[in-house]
């Protein structure tokens, strides 16, 4: 997969995680097309650590479930690091 199929695949997975993850999540389009890159990375490595399958075709469902998960896994701990700290 080239360097434009990773951009699209990162900015589809990231807007797809943004919308499957409840709440109100801050960044814009450059914080979801980074979400969504840097996701589908994470998911092609943990899917190829523990399951034997990467993100290697732009076209495959696995490609795709691995990117928007790694993509939730990022949301997640994006939201835990940017919550707001103002009640202590």
């Amino acid at each position: 997969m080239g360097f434009i199929g990773w951009i699209v695949l990162g900015l589809i997975a990231g807007a797809i995680a943004k919308a499957v993850k409840p709440g109100k999540q801050g960044g814009g389009l450059l914080a979801t097309l980074l979400l969504g890159v840097l996701g589908a990375v994470l998911g092609g490595w943990l899917g190829s650590a523990i399951f034997g399958v990467g993100v290697d075709e732009f076209w495959s469902i696995s490609t795709w479930l691995l990117a928007i998960g790694g993509a939730l896994i990022l949301l997640v701990i994006w939201g835990l690091l940017t919550r707001n700290k103002s009640a202590a």
